[in-house]
C-alpha cells in the first residue's frame, strides 16, 4: 500500500503559460480561432495538479492523469497569461481528485474536475514494455 498521507485536501498546484502562436487551436489541430487551444489548457491544468502533489509522492512513484471534465468557456488571445490552479479535494486509495480552474488576466476560462492514480512506474513501465512486446492482449 502507497503512504499518500502527505496529501491532504486543500493542497494545491498551479502553473503559468504566457499564450502565444504555438499554442492557439489553429497550431495544435483543434480548431480555426487563434486563441488558446482547449489541449493546451488541459495540459497546463495536469502540470498545476503535478505542482501540488508530484513531489510528495514515495520514490519510484509518480501520478498519471486518468480523468478530466473541464470546462472551456472563455477564449483567451495571444498575448495574455493563463493561470491553472488544481486543489485537492479527496484522496481515495491510488486516485487523487482535484478540482480545477484556469483564469487569463481578464476572467475565469475554465473549471473542473481532474483526477490521477499513483502507480509504481518500475511496474508500470514493465507493463508497457509487455504491451509493445505482444505479450498483452487486447
Amino acid at each position: 500500500m502507497i503512504d499518500l498521507s502527505g496529501i491532504a485536501a486543500g493542497r494545491s498546484g498551479s502553473a503559468e503559460l504566457l499564450v502565444a502562436p504555438e499554442h492557439t487551436a489553429p497550431r495544435v489541430g483543434s480548431g480555426r480561432i487563434a486563441v488558446l487551444a482547449t489541449p493546451v489548457l488541459i495540459n497546463l491544468i495536469e502540470v498545476a495538479a503535478l505542482a501540488a502533489v508530484e513531489h510528495l509522492l514515495p520514490s519510484g512513484y509518480q501520478s498519471l492523469g486518468i480523468r478530466l471534465d473541464v470546462r472551456h468557456f472563455a477564449a483567451t488571445p495571444v498575448g495574455l497569461r493563463v493561470t491553472a490552479t488544481a486543489e485537492v479535494v479527496a484522496v481515495d486509495v491510488r486516485t487523487i481528485r482535484f478540482r480545477v480552474e484556469a483564469r487569463d488576466e481578464r476572467e475565469l476560462i475554465g473549471d473542473g474536475q481532474h483526477e490521477r492514480v499513483v502507480v509504481n512506474v518500475a511496474r508500470f513501465d514493465e507493463r508497457v514494455r509487455r504491451k509493445t512486446d505482444g505479450s498483452i492482449a487486447g
